[in-house]
């Protein structure tokens, strides 16, 4: 009977350990649902971005680096930012399909082997994540100085530059 009542004690014990690791696993699932969605859209923002981009000639300038180095700089910057955040969904989209497989068709224990693995792989999907917004801004930025005169481009500057400090918070 102290047998049984050990076994029943145990198993139960087990059975909310992976109802507790459930619901962590589900919390980290949908937080990379909800990043990869938000990498998404930026991605194709990055993309209008490159695509509808149209620079003033250099001629306008009156030197002749000063734009070729803004537009070297944007164009670095948007590549490296629609890179990232392509990234940001490639690596959600693996984890949450490849996280729930183990969860729910691996041997016992899956569930928190897989937790656990998606806990580790956050911290690069959301280092990936900030540097795609850092990248867009930085991007937003060197196009502000092509376009706009000094005066505004200085202000939106001071804008993206509060912005980051914000994000960094």
């Amino acid at each position: 009977m102290l047998a049984a009542d050990k076994l029943q004690l145990q198993s139960t014990l087990k059975q909310q350990a992976t109802a507790l690791k459930e619901k962590e696993f589900n919390l980290h699932h949908n937080n990379f649902m909800t990043v990869g969605t938000q990498a998404a859209v930026l991605a194709g923002l990055d993309v209008t971005m490159f695509i509808e981009f149209q620079p003033p000639a250099n001629e306008e300038w009156p030197f002749v680096i000063i734009p070729r180095v803004l537009k070297f700089v944007y164009y670095v910057c948007i590549t490296s930012a629609f890179c990232a955040n392509m990234l940001v969904v490639s690596q959600t989209t693996i984890l949450s399909v490849l996280g729930a497989s183990l969860a729910l068709r691996g041997p016992d224990g899956s569930m928190m082997t897989a937790t656990d693995g998606l806990y580790l792989e956050r911290a690069m999907v959301f280092q990936s994540f900030g540097m795609g917004l850092i990248l867009t801004i930085a991007s937003v930025v060197s196009v502000v100085w092509l376009h706009l005169h000094w005066e505004a481009s200085l202000t939106c500057c001071i804008i993206a530059l509060g912005t980051l400090m914000k994000m960094r918070q």
